[in-house]
């Protein structure tokens, strides 16, 4: 009896590593990072492979498209187009609206249509939604809140409600949190402006956390794949030309600076094994890519064109690493018939 349940289990075996070794090629050769480029001479989304290498146009439109981010499972990449043509009721200039494509560039879509700003998308881990920033609740243009909407643009809904800025959502690895940076009422005024502090909250909106409090800027929050913690920028050395990226764990703690440089340094994204952090950086006279290690060292530079490279998306896929305190569903499964 004994025999016979070792080779089912080694049947099993076989099989789960049949199916799961292509799945793992073809994440690591999708090992790819989006990012925005006017190298063709306005704003449009590239990707390429995680050393720089084999850059690819996926949009070509003459409105700027720009802020791209790969759904978890990277056969989607969410995005920002002005292509629409609709004019801010206050501002008076194009308006943006966040749209949605296949990984190859192809079905391009859009998912908000309103005359006011819809910006910085970010997907749930399971596809179904994407959370993002507007300031469609105020017509003199300064309150910015956090909606959530289906993946396919309906159901949309606000998950802030406050009287100033809140923006640049991103959605944890588990599912259960987003994070976002904050102007609030009260927080400490830097250079005669209310500064932005990186918040947390749940996925339906309750229960906000205040993670950073200092007095300069910190902004664009990002998860590493393992949920345990948060790049973003701050321009605390006190210089608001000078934003440089910092690092810490996700309860607020244990905050770490990693760039040095008097250029700006911006929109920081982790590597899907959470030991390198991809970013914008203006230090060579216009934005380029670059990558650092999660502790701050071997800073490498990804791109190197005259036109400007920005707001690069590292592909984070499920398959590559688990958020924390899960499986893969088909280990597990293995693991149980161990047992």
């Amino acid at each position: 009896m004994q025999q016979r349940d070792n080779h089912t289990h080694l049947i099993l075996a076989n099989v789960v590593v049949f199916v799961l070794t292509p799945l793992m090629i073809a994440v690591a050769a999708q090992a790819q990072i989006a990012f925005s480029s006017n190298r063709d001479g306005n704003a449009e989304i590239y990707v390429m492979d995680a050393d720089g290498g084999n850059t690819r146009r996926l949009t070509n439109n003459p409105a700027s498209d720009h802020s791209p981010l790969w759904s978890f499972d990277g056969k989607r990449i969410a995005f920002v187009s002005e292509r629409d043509g609709h004019v801010h009721p206050i501002r008076g200039w194009s308006t943006s609206e966040i749209y949605v494509m296949d990984a190859d560039g192809t079905n391009q879509h859009n998912l908000t249509n309103d005359p006011h700003d819809d910006r910085h998308p970010s997907w749930s881990p399971d596809g179904k939604h994407i959370v993002f920033e507007t300031d469609r609740d105020n017509d003199r243009g300064h309150n910015i809140e956090i909606y959530v909407m289906d993946a396919d643009g309906g159901n949309q809904r606000k998950l802030t409600n406050n009287l100033t800025e809140d923006r640049y959502p991103a959605w944890s690895p588990d599912g259960e949190r987003i994070a976002f940076s904050a102007r609030r009422e009260g927080h400490v005024v830097h250079n005669l402006d209310i500064t932005y502090e990186i918040y947390v909250m749940d996925a339906d909106g309750g229960n906000e956390q205040r993670l950073t409090e200092n007095r300069h800027n910190d902004r664009h929050p990002s998860w590493s794949p393992d949920g345990e913690r948060i790049a973003f920028v701050s321009d605390r050395k006190g210089d608001l030309a000078n934003f440089e990226i910092y690092v810490m764990d996700a309860d607020g703690g244990n905050q770490q600076k990693l760039t040095n440089h008097r250029a700006w340094d911006g929109s920081p994204s982790w590597s899907p094994n959470g030991e390198r952090i991809v970013f914008h950086s203006e230090r060579d006279g216009n934005y380029e890519i670059y990558v650092i290690d999660a502790n701050g060292g071997n800073l490498q530079n990804l791109t190197n064109h005259p036109g400007g490279d920005f707001g690069p998306a590292w592909l984070n896929s499920p398959f590559s690493v688990a958020p924390t305190g899960k499986k893969f569903t088909m280990w597990g499964w293995l693991k149980r018939v161990e047992r």
